[in-house]
């Protein structure tokens, strides 16, 4: 008989745990490997403050980077922007239609321009910078990050007023909201 006849010819009987492992050898010092995370700074108040404030600056600069773009390249002229989908397909001025011409003419300081061609737009580039001022300032100082958690009012407020907007801008009486 072979030796893996043996085996499959073998008795089934339980076999015996194995015994007990010795534990691991710690490891030897050395250089950390590459992988590691990186040693603090001395000064652990300065490393947090510049950590805390990596979101809030980026966030802000991405804005702005978009904002110095539509303001460099004027969504007035043809080609430069897509068209809006639903004004395309039906001739109905979403509540979001103009806002690029708001933002361009923001960007410009063109406040009344920009205002007529979406107040919506503006009021909610007044609110996110009064919320990214607000954040800026509470990460500086090491607190936590504001929270916009409106309750179900106020969503319902905004969606009846957006879509309030929405419909007025389209009927010939609101003809000074439209674009």
């Amino acid at each position: 008989m072979t030796g893996e006849n043996r085996r499959v010819d073998a008795p089934r009987t339980p076999s015996a745990p194995p015994p007990p492992r010795a534990p691991a050898p710690p490891p030897a010092p050395g250089p950390a490997p590459s992988w590691s995370l990186p040693v603090p700074p001395a000064d652990p108040v300065r490393a947090s403050r510049a950590r805390r404030l990596v979101a809030p600056v980026l966030t802000l600069a991405g804005v702005a980077a978009a904002f110095a773009y539509v303001g460099a390249v004027d969504p007035n002229e043809p080609g430069h922007y897509p068209v809006c989908p639903l004004f395309r397909l039906t001739g109905v001025l979403c509540p979001g239609c103009g806002g690029l011409r708001s933002a361009h003419a923001f960007a410009n300081g063109d406040l009344v321009t920009a205002l007529g061609a979406n107040a919506v737009a503006v009021v909610g580039y007044l609110v996110f910078a009064g919320f990214a001022a607000l954040w800026l300032v509470r990460a500086f100082r090491g607190r936590p990050a504001p929270r916009l958690a409106p309750g179900r009012a106020a969503w319902w407020a905004v969606a009846v007023l957006t879509t309030g907007f929405a419909i007025v801008r389209n009927f010939p009486f609101g003809s000074a909201l439209a674009p």
